[in-house]
């Protein structure tokens, strides 16, 4: 699955939707629609994005809300951890410091998901590798956006891009780096595979490249969701659907049943239905057979005395039809 993780949020439905439907086509399977804000932030900051879009999404492609804080004053950040809560209605929240003090305090302590720094302009001071690694370390993804680059005018920008990528490529040693659109339109948006090529232009490895758009995206994502719906980021209650029911447990009588014990009761069995599948005892057989001569001697006698009446009935005859 292939991530972008910073798409401008514009009011627009019809320019919104022809970059959704062209970053599908990309290949591009979860995208976050951003909100930025900068200078002094309202009292209530309420999410212009909705929850459901009113055209067609691409079935293949998941969306989610992000919100980016320019942050100018470190004054700024006791209302941060506000919106990293599931109510505020923010999936994602990224920070873009200005300065090298607010930089610092977004890499050691600030509470948010993101640090994308804007590429198109020169920093008056060096990036330091102990700063980012405490970021890295926390979990904290370092941003590269490539659209303003592309959508530049001038040739400045595109330098600073270039100069301000390959730096934070040495610095964090490619670990921890997702790179996004930040596409203002249709023309800047790229495929990940011109990601990976363009990354490589940068200094950064294509293995690292593709971890870019992929495996460090989706930890982002990951993370940001798990410690919005859970305590702390470590207990995670989610609905598992209904408990089953539990069959009882057969008792000891049935598992004696089933092993094939059965109890005295048990073993008286039914004198008609167990004699025809006993084998005849000795008696048995004497007794049959004493039965069995009786009834053939008592026919012998029925056959005997048949025989003497019809020969006498012949006699009979015989003697009368002499002369």
């Amino acid at each position: 699955m292939y991530y972008d993780l910073n798409v401008p949020w514009t009011s627009r439905e019809a320019d919104l939707q022809r970059k959704i439907s062209f970053l599908a086509d990309l290949g591009y399977n979860l995208l976050a629609l951003g909100q930025t804000l900068s200078g002094k932030f309202p009292r209530d900051i309420t999410c212009p994005i909705p929850a459901t879009l009113t055209f067609a999404v691409p079935p293949s492609v998941q969306i989610l809300r992000r919100l980016t804080l320019v942050i100018q004053d470190s004054s700024q950040n006791h209302r941060i951890k506000d919106l990293t809560s599931h109510s505020s209605g923010y999936d994602i929240l990224a920070v873009r410091p200005t300065d090298e003090k607010t930089l610092q305090h977004a890499c050691g302590s600030l509470d948010c998901d993101i640090i994308s720094l804007d590429l198109t302009i020169r920093y008056p001071f060096h990036f330091k590798y102990k700063m980012f690694s405490q970021a890295i370390e926390r979990g904290v993804r370092i941003e590269l956006c490539y659209g303003p680059g592309i959508a530049a005018f001038d040739s400045t920008s595109r330098q600073r891009v270039i100069e301000n990528a390959t730096a934070l490529i040495k610095i964090t040693r490619g670990r921890g780096l997702i790179i996004s659109s930040d596409a203002a339109n249709v023309l800047s948006c790229r495929g990940p595979a011109d990601i990976v090529n363009l990354a490589a232009i940068w200094g950064l490895g294509q293995e690292r490249g593709m971890e870019a758009v992929t495996k460090e995206a989706r930890s982002c994502a990951v993370a940001a969701q798990i410690k919005r719906t859970s305590y702390r980021g470590v207990i995670d209650v989610i609905y598992g659907g209904e408990k089953p029911l539990k069959e009882s447990a057969p008792t000891k009588q049935e598992k004696n049943q089933a092993k094939g014990k059965r109890k005295a009761a048990e073993m008286t069995v039914e004198p008609d239905k167990d004699n025809t599948d006993k084998p005849l005892s000795k008696r048995q057989m004497k007794k049959i057979a004493a039965e069995a001569r009786k009834a053939n001697s008592g026919n012998k006698e029925a056959d005997d005395g048949q025989g003497k009446i019809q020969n006498g009935t012949q006699m009979d005859v015989d003697t009368t039809t002499e002369p």
